[in-house]
């Protein structure tokens, strides 16, 4: 029998620091410590945690916003930078791998970006959520196929998407086709009320059924005193209260433990791997359960760039004609050969080159 494969994973349901970018980064530390502390061999934080989720977009008009969203330019996160360092050399000390959500800023951008580190330190992957969510579009940028990827980690196959990317079903797709083991979802939490908290049960739940594989999720919190420090406004404020379900998922669905849906904390579970074969055995949606003559997934895995680099004409010493294909120029030379006309063709002559 082959050896049993457990691996121990955390989510963190914490506060960010709303004043200080560098505050949030020492809550992360300190979690990812407590975490390893309890055996953690994966710790998942929410949804672009550092330095903290744009709160403040979803409940003020974008004409008294401008203030938040430069502050937040201010303490965004570069990638490569000193936050990434910082925790690349915290899940390298203590030996896990660690997910975790930003607001990249990327010149004169900003993106939802999740970046998972692996138990050496290495950065696997960054990836960038692909659409953001209605008043999201007024803070970032939209990201592409590039970071639709699975990856090799020191607790197997990862892969993640945020909040409503959940409700791309060809997104969610996409990482199940690359056969995902373990499944992170992050959402903002301390939003929108019960019904958000209980919308994001029912989507992680199906996940991991429909994927065969583990999801665990973290979401955000927020304190008292941090909502009334986004808006004064009691009414606004019961937008920025629920909405939190942190929670580790089996592949049959099940919660693994209860899930968080108040305060802070950090829930731990036990991800015993034969589950998803168990799961798999009687429904593989990307193998034998899956009919791709019919339907099929077309990934275009290319990064959006701006501006692509092209000569605009051949050097001068550059046959114009070595661009082609060799068996298109051998075809062209045999068509004129063929014609029977015997007048002559300088072209076929270049085409062919000169004796050998």
């Amino acid at each position: 029998m082959p050896e049993k494969i457990i691996v121990r994973a955390a989510a963190v349901q914490i506060a960010p620091d709303l004043t200080d970018g560098a505050g949030t980064l020492v809550r992360v530390l300190n979690a990812l410590a407590e975490a390893a502390g309890k055996g953690a061999q994966l710790v998942v934080f929410p949804e672009t945690f550092v330095p903290w989720y744009p709160y403040f977009s979803f409940v003020l008009p974008p004409v008294l916003t401008g203030a938040e969203h430069a502050r937040l330019y201010e303490h965004a996160v570069v990638v490569p930078g000193p936050v990434t360092e910082a925790v690349a050399a915290a899940a390298r000390r203590l030996g896990v791998v660690v997910v975790l959500g930003v607001n990249e800023r990327d010149h004169g951008s900003l993106y939802n970006t999740q970046l998972v580190f692996d138990a050496d330190g290495t950065l696997k992957l960054k990836r960038r959520k692909i659409t953001p969510t209605f008043h999201e579009r007024m803070i970032w940028g939209q990201g592409d196929g590039a970071g639709l990827k699975v990856v090799e980690t020191a607790v197997g196959r990862v892969g993640a998407l945020a909040c409503w990317e959940h409700y791309n079903p060809l997104a969610r797709y996409a990482l199940m086709a690359q056969h995902e083991e373990i499944h992170v979802a992050q959402f903002p939490g301390s939003m929108v009320g019960q019904i958000f908290a209980d919308q994001m049960e029912v989507t992680i739940r199906h996940h991991a059924l429909e994927s065969g594989c583990f999801v665990v999720n973290a979401t955000g919190w927020l304190t008292e005193e941090q909502i009334a420090s986004v808006t004064p406004d009691e009414k606004l404020q019961r937008a920025l209260r629920g909405g939190c379900c942190t929670a580790i998922i089996s592949p049959e669905g099940a919660h693994l433990v209860p899930p968080l849906k108040e305060g802070e904390g950090v829930l731990v579970a036990d991800l015993d791997m034969s589950l998803i074969v168990k799961r798999k055995r009687m429904m593989d949606s990307v193998g034998h359960y899956a009919r791709p003559e019919l339907l099929s997934l077309n990934l275009d895995t290319r990064p959006a760039v701006p501006m692509h680099l092209a000569a605009a004409f051949p050097a001068a010493d550059q046959n114009p004609l070595d661009h082609l294909p060799l068996e298109r120029i051998r075809d062209e030379a045999a068509d004129a050969d063929a014609d029977g006309d015997r007048t002559p063709d300088q072209r076929v002559a270049v085409l062919r080159g000169p004796a050998r």
